[in-house]
């Protein structure tokens, strides 16, 4: 049975059981960016990595940095948000996902795409609360979700420790951008990008961010 509008939503912590309806909306947020870094050899391979190193718990992509939003039963929104105070930790945690979803031969060639994303898409500092992987599902966009999702986000920051709330956005992604500066997210910088291969493009994107209370 479908979500409705009607029914109420709620929000929890990501586990392992979720990676059927969770990793598509993950893999939304930024499906150029995936696959440029994590396809490789053939197209669908950045969602099986995905998938796997959801399951698998740990890091970035791991079911325990994510919340999700639940309606009727069914998970229709999925978002992650950390700060700099992991960055060892998740690219610990990535560096083992990778070498063992792709084995060492490929691993090499995975991992230097994605130190050149990180260029592009920098991880956050110390005092930076990052939200990343905002996705809702298709064809419940535009109704409200996608606010309540970063909202419930922002509600883990540490006003103690966190002095901004930041965020990135394709230049690709205008209504997405228009939903952020609603939140009260503004254009920290533009970065420019030249990343492509065979299976896609990285476009430009925007840094935005807010301060925190």
């Amino acid at each position: 049975m479908p979500a409705t509008d009607s029914a109420p939503l709620s929000f929890r912590p990501a586990a392992a059981a979720d990676a059927a309806a969770a990793v598509p909306l993950i893999y939304s947020s930024g499906p150029a960016a995936f696959d440029y870094v994590f396809a490789h050899d053939r197209a669908g391979l950045a969602l099986e990595f995905l998938h796997a190193a959801f399951e698998a718990g740990a890091g970035e992509f791991g079911h325990r940095n994510h919340v999700v939003g639940v309606r009727d039963g069914q998970v229709v929104a999925a978002g992650a948000a950390w700060d700099g105070g992991v960055a060892l930790r998740f690219t610990v945690a990535a560096a083992a996902q990778i070498l063992r979803f792709y084995g060492w031969r490929r691993a090499a060639g995975v991992i230097a795409r994605g130190l050149r994303v990180e260029g592009l898409i920098r991880p956050p500092r110390a005092d930076e609360y990052y939200l990343a992987h905002l996705g809702v599902r298709e064809g419940l966009r535009g109704r409200g979700i996608g606010a309540s999702l970063v909202r419930q986000l922002l509600a883990g920051a540490d006003p103690g420790r966190h002095r901004i709330a930041a965020l990135d956005v394709a230049v690709t992604n205008p209504r997405a951008e228009a939903l952020y500066a609603r939140l009260g997210f503004g254009v920290e910088v533009l970065r420019r990008s030249s990343l492509a291969n065979r299976f896609h493009a990285v476009a430009d994107h925007r840094r935005m961010s807010r301060a925190l209370p």
